[in-house]
């Protein structure tokens, strides 16, 4: 006799595959997503030529340069969590519309005043891309395995395309013009917004309540004081400038998180931090971001100012490391999907991240291979990490709050980035300062470039020594970074085994 079925149990229905559909829908995401990456770092050669043509003050030359960055961190958790009300799809061809104008006004700019406010809009847009693709990447691949795949290329599209930004920029100005730097980003924005339609599903939290406006100003007086102050530090030193906004900033980030825990309807849902291993995943990318933008202060200085390479030169070798790295996310996957578990897998990654420092604090002034080896390991750990916090956090969060939780993970980072250069800038600065003779002239004690700047003034020999004294005082503070930074990711090695040794994928 057969049992009657028990209306009270229930089967767990299995995640649908995602087929050719969501797969080509990953591809057009993946364009803007590139381009929005590279926009961090496409004008590091147009400034030389846009200085020429609109001739901006110093002022308006460092804004030209900052503003993209800040206005895209001040308004991530902003944008996610409107993308969760008005749906992510919406938001990311709105998004890709203002982007592309922003780059038509950008590129065709006649003041520094026009060129900063459209990379301002750029900002804006890319502020709607990033949280919304992630986001949209979370709702299109329902299963554990496809999704971590498409997050481990997500991952490695994001990596590559700060890198490629700066190439990029660089051939584009030797054949074209400095706006030929933005008019690229005209073509993936035009097929977003003619596929996303047809490809992408619309998505959002189907009972979002009111929209929290009071903490619209209140995240970006928490982030943009922080990250302008954790910016310039490393360049300027520990002034009380940059430290009062680092101050204020924390004071108003306290202020939002007060108010997300006692509004009715908060912007960033406490809830959030309840999913299982969301909190951890968040912490762990800051590190890894912590970890990538800290080492880079000194790599791109080193193969410049060090080893005497021009910058096109510079970031042509810098392209190199890129090449482990589009195997690192795919690779950290499969192990987790073998059986590996994912608290061993982020684990060895920060552990690989380690051996990169350790290899950067073991470079004199005319090590170029290592150097490059030490970039292409540290980077392959640390994007090891991200792939699978990235995929950890999106399981952790419900579907309908994925723009949120994109938009956390994505502030996180910059915090992360900012704290990174700022501690190991500041480590290596400390180290430079003390290192240079200090009979140099104070110009020289404040930067290798100013340092060598001076010696270029200096007759013969002297020029020389100081050039050759510079040259070792920075290498000096880039070991000591190396040392600080493998100390680091030790410690987030062992924090990622304590917090994620009981967390499985499924449990995710």
């Amino acid at each position: 006799m057969t049992n009657p079925p028990n209306p009270l149990r229930t089967t767990p229905t299995p995640a649908a595959l995602a087929g050719r559909r969501e797969w080509t829908a990953l591809g057009v995401l993946m364009l803007p997503l590139l381009l929005v990456s590279m926009d961090v770092s496409v004008l590091y050669f147009a400034i030389p030529a846009i200085g020429a043509d609109l001739e901006p003050t110093g002022t308006q030359q460092l804004w030209i340069f900052d503003v993209y960055a800040f206005v895209l961190a001040g308004l991530l958790m902003t944008m996610g969590s409107i993308g969760d009300r008005i749906g992510r799809r919406k938001l990311l061809l709105i998004g890709a519309a203002a982007f592309g104008t922003a780059s038509v006004v950008a590129a065709y700019a006649d003041s520094a005043e026009t060129l900063i406010a459209a990379r301002a809009v750029l900002g804006v847009g890319g502020a709607t891309l990033m949280p919304s693709t992630m986001a949209l990447v979370r709702t299109m691949f329902t299963d554990p395995g496809q999704r971590a795949k498409a997050i481990a290329m997500w991952s490695g599209v994001m990596t590559a395309g700060i890198a490629l930004g700066s190439v990029m920029s660089g051939v584009l100005v030797q054949y074209f013009w400095w706006g030929s730097v933005f008019l690229v980003n005209l073509p993936a924005m035009v097929l977003l917004l003619v596929l996303g339609p047809v490809l992408l599903p619309e998505s959002k939290d189907p009972r979002p309540g009111r929209f929290d406006w009071p903490s619209v100003p209140l995240s970006m007086a928490g982030v943009l004081p922080v990250v302008y102050g954790l910016k310039e530090i490393p360049t300027h030193g520990w002034h009380v400038r940059y430290v009062a906004a680092v101050v204020v900033g924390l004071l108003f980030a306290a202020l939002f998180v007060h108010r997300q825990r006692t509004t009715a309807s908060p912007m960033i849902s406490p809830a959030l931090f309840r999913g299982r291993g969301f909190a951890p995943a968040v912490v762990l990318n800051l590190l890894s971001s912590f970890a990538m933008l800290g080492s880079a202060f000194f790599t791109t200085q080193y193969l410049q100012s060090v080893l005497g390479r021009s910058a096109m030169e510079a970031a042509l070798w810098a392209l190199l490391p890129s090449v482990p790295i589009g195997m690192a996310a795919p690779a950290a996957t499969a192990l987790v999907h073998q059986g590996v578990h994912r608290a061993h897998v982020v684990t060895a990654g920060f552990v690989i991240g380690a051996a990169g420092y350790g290899m950067l604090a073991l470079a004199g002034t005319d090590s170029l291979w290592l150097v490059l080896a030490a970039c292409g390991v540290l980077a392959s750990g640390i994007v090891m990490v991200i792939s699978q916090v990235t995929d950890l956090a999106l399981g952790a969060a419900p579907a309908e709050r994925a723009g949120s939780a994109s938009s956390l993970l994505e502030t996180g980072a910059e915090f992360g980035g900012a704290l990174g250069m700022a501690v190991l800038g500041s480590i290596g600065t400390a180290v430079y300062r003390h290192e240079i003779p200090s009979t140099a002239p104070a110009e020289a004690h404040e930067t290798l470039g100013g340092a060598l700047a001076v010696a270029a003034r200096l007759p013969g020999h002297a020029g020389d020594a100081l050039a050759t004294a510079a040259r070792e005082a920075f290498t000096s503070g880039m070991q000591a970074a190396g040392i600080a930074g493998a100390v680091l990711l030790a410690g987030a090695a062992v924090l990622a085994t304590t917090t994620l040794r009981k967390i499985r994928v499924e449990d995710a």
